[in-house]
């Protein structure tokens, strides 16, 4: 795993996919996999292909946010039976969780989406800033707890 990242960078790659063939889980696992550099199969993609639009169109948790989850999960989370590991992937998962519904105004696809045409700009241009946020969001977090440098902040002046 590496010891800094550009999390402008990974903003900018889950963009980049989801405008161009992945969809919003996939998008946020696709970035965090190739900035973290994990070394993890495609099926992982594939594992986040049920999310979006809501659990395959139903239009419920927003898949952005599941695949944000699933990332948090993937670094904070229990590989065995009653590891208390788990606690700490709750509160991270939580937070991660609150920032969202604040930025996103709600966890549920359909009621982030509401009002919008599925097959014009209008939902693909608010579902990227969705994915960008999410992307965003989550590097932050996992940053600041395995103390991973955000190379952005390298090149900033105190004036």
């Amino acid at each position: 795993m590496v010891r800094e990242i550009s999390i402008n960078k990974a903003v900018e790659d889950s963009s980049y996919i989801f405008n161009n063939g992945l969809a919003c889980s996939e998008s946020v696992i696709y970035s965090i996999r190739k900035n973290f550099e994990l070394d993890l199969s495609d099926d992982v993609i594939a594992m986040a292909s049920g999310f979006p639009w809501g659990l395959g169109k139903a239009y419920c948790i927003c898949g952005a946010l599941a695949g944000a989850t699933m990332c948090l999960g993937y670094f904070f989370g229990r590989r065995e039976p009653n590891d208390p590991k788990i606690n700490k992937c709750f509160e991270l998962t939580k937070e991660f969780h609150d920032s969202f519904v604040e930025f996103a105004r709600a966890s549920c696809c359909g009621k982030i989406t509401e009002g919008l045409d599925r097959d014009n700009n209008m939902h693909k241009s608010k579902c990227t800033k969705i994915v960008e946020k999410s992307t965003r969001k989550v590097c932050e977090i996992i940053c600041k707890e395995l103390s991973i440098k955000n190379i952005d902040n390298i090149n900033i002046k105190n004036d």
